[in-house]
């Protein structure tokens, strides 16, 4: 065999620990398998970690010394951030000619045309499978086994805990807060879970996915962004007795106006590959138009599922296999024009409650009316009063396709009447 791989692994956090785990579990396979020994022999981090037995590695204080080292030939950087001292110690380690690995999705959404470049002027690799869903190989997929295809859509559910939220919330009968609560104990969410619950973390994956996709440098801000935190239960359940279960999705698709990017709660129909996955797992989707559609799923995080992929990408290396890191050459990527939210193909789920009076239900279908939108299915529930309150009733309905513009428009009417009791709730529907 050649001289060893030599790594060095900035960021013994979850996933730091877990690749040194499997590659000291699992060191002899890789090597195998690879055609070379991967070995690590350098680590940084913010402090010696209690859990692993790091003595045999040499310490770095500072995450810049180690990617200029040379002691090592890839830095895998595992510290997480979209800048700071992970995007100057990536650019770094690329300018001194050495690979990267990353698992940072942040980063790479905000930076990652910027970083392709550097690293395909500098004759390396920028490996960032464990970036995107975890274990789920999406990346190797749409650059490598997908090549002759061109893509049309990708989509998934890319979030772990708000895929265990809303899935938790549809099984146990509870609220959003209650099961968010729930999903920090277990370690799930974040003490801050914004970035989960807020879309923002999908989001940028999704990123990354449309660069791969089409050929478009990333351009996080053009995604349209809305979370699940207004999820209600009542939602939960009208979905389910509409045939739909709600999913926080990412999706992005090429149009003849440019590419439409967003992440949102989506309603898809029961029974349908995507709204069967539950929980913590995730699932990505990709139709082409050599193999219609495939899709992917596995768990999208954790210590060990997030390893293997990390340890996927530096396998890769020591094979010496090398690709553009988008999928083609850097200079190649254009710029991402955005494209306006285009009629929905499976319509919107809109819900209120409505005032029991007489008119109230002429009036909504007037002002769906008046923009042009049919109604495909209602579902309205016996009124019911409160502490002496006007009586109020659910209700729901699902629109035929329609532009969200339009949609927007009646929303508004509604918020402002007299006959709405609070502010409707739209979710959209997406067909697979």
């Amino acid at each position: 065999m050649n001289n060893p791989l030599r790594l060095g692994v900035a960021g013994l956090g979850t996933v730091g620990g877990g690749v040194l785990d499997e590659i000291h579990d699992n060191g002899k396979l890789i090597a195998e398998r690879a055609g070379r020994e991967v070995a690590i022999t350098a680590v940084c981090a913010k402090e010696i970690p209690n859990q692993q037995d790091v003595s045999s590695f040499k310490w770095y204080d500072d995450a810049m010394e180690l990617a200029n080292s040379s002691d090592i030939d890839v830095f895998v950087e595992l510290m997480g951030g979209e800048g700071g001292i992970a995007l100057a110690s990536v650019k770094a380690a690329l300018a001194s000619g050495k690979h990267v690995v990353t698992a940072n999705k942040a980063m790479l959404a905000h930076h990652g045309a910027e970083l392709a470049e550097l690293a395909e002027a500098n004759d390396v690799s920028l490996n960032y499978e464990a970036a995107i869903a975890g274990a789920i190989p999406v990346v190797k997929v749409m650059r490598e086994s997908l090549a002759g295809n061109t893509i049309k859509r990708v989509y998934g559910i890319m979030n772990g805990t708000c895929n265990y939220i809303l899935t938790k919330m549809e099984e146990e009968g509870r609220s959003f807060k209650e099961v968010l609560a729930d999903a920090q104990d277990l370690g799930y969410a974040e003490a801050d879970p914004s970035f989960d619950i807020g879309g923002i973390d999908a989001a940028h994956k999704l990123a990354c996915m449309t660069s791969l996709a089409f050929g478009t440098r990333t351009d996080f801000n053009s995604i349209f962004i809305e979370g699940i935190e207004h999820i209600t239960l009542s939602d939960i359940k009208n979905a389910d007795e509409l045939g739909y279960k709600i999913k926080l999705l990412g999706v992005a698709l090429a149009t003849p106006d440019g590419i439409e990017q967003r992440v949102h709660p989506t309603l898809v129909k029961k029974g349908t590959p995507i709204a069967e996955v539950g929980g913590v797992f995730n699932a990505v989707g990709v139709s082409g138009d050599f193999v219609d559609d495939i899709m992917m799923q596995g768990r999208g995080a954790g210590a060990h599922p997030t390893a293997s992929s990390v340890v996927g990408d530096i396998a890769d290396i020591a094979r010496g296999i090398k690709v553009p890191v988008f999928g083609i050459p850097a200079k190649d990527l254009k710029p991402s024009k955005r494209a306006r939210m285009r009629a929905h193909e499976g319509g919107y789920y809109v819900a209120f409650d409505l005032y029991d009076k007489p008119g109230s239900v002429a009036c909504v279908a007037n002002a769906f009316s008046d923009e042009g939108i049919s109604m495909k299915m209602i579902k309205q529930h016996a009124p019911v009063e409160t502490d002496g309150n006007k009586a109020t009733a659910p209700f729901i309905l699902i629109t035929h396709n329609t532009e969200e513009a339009k949609l927007r428009k009646v929303l508004e009417v509604l918020k402002n009447g007299d006959y709405c009791a609070n502010e409707p709730r739209m979710i959209r529907i997406e067909r697979f």
